[in-house]
């Protein structure tokens, strides 16, 4: 997989300040709406809560990967931001979160589902790219690190 094949410019935001991984999850879900033209921002908000309540999607390491099934038009959804200041996710380490990256993917698409969380979660795991995205200043900085060469 491709991380520019889910990501776009406009669903990447470096330095953001919100407090609270509601929040958190409520900025998601409005940055994939804003840009999808046919998703609503509060049912996805909905989606995405539901899902976490199922389990954190805190990965740890200060990473956290929101994720769910969504009735899209066919496609699936990257969104990637980093935090100004790190908030609590209920991580598998009890670490705040800093680095957010959401996946949306069409509800009957199962298998892709997991084979995106899969590739994402591979690439988080390499130092020098979690780097790179926590060295992002502004928003094209942040695309940039987590689209060229992944």
């Amino acid at each position: 997989m491709q991380i520019g094949n889910i990501l776009t410019s406009d669903r990447t935001k470096a330095q953001i300040h919100e407090n609270s991984k509601k929040r958190v999850i409520e900025k998601l879900a409005s940055i994939v709406a804003s840009s999808s033209g046919d998703i609503d921002a509060d049912d996805l908000f909905h989606h995405l809560i539901c899902r976490e309540k199922l389990g954190t999607t805190g990965i740890g390491g200060g990473i956290a990967i929101p994720h769910c099934r969504f009735a899209t038009n066919g496609k699936t959804y990257g969104a990637c931001m980093t935090l100004e200041r790190p908030v609590e996710f209920n991580s598998i380490d009890d670490k705040p979160v800093d680095i957010v990256f959401a996946i949306i993917v069409p509800e009957n698409a199962e298998k892709s589902h997991l084979e995106t969380l899969a590739c994402l979660a591979e690439f988080l795991q390499q130092p020098a790219y979690v780097n790179k995205l926590r060295s992002a200043t502004n928003d094209i900085e942040l695309f940039n690190a987590a689209t060229i060469s992944h």
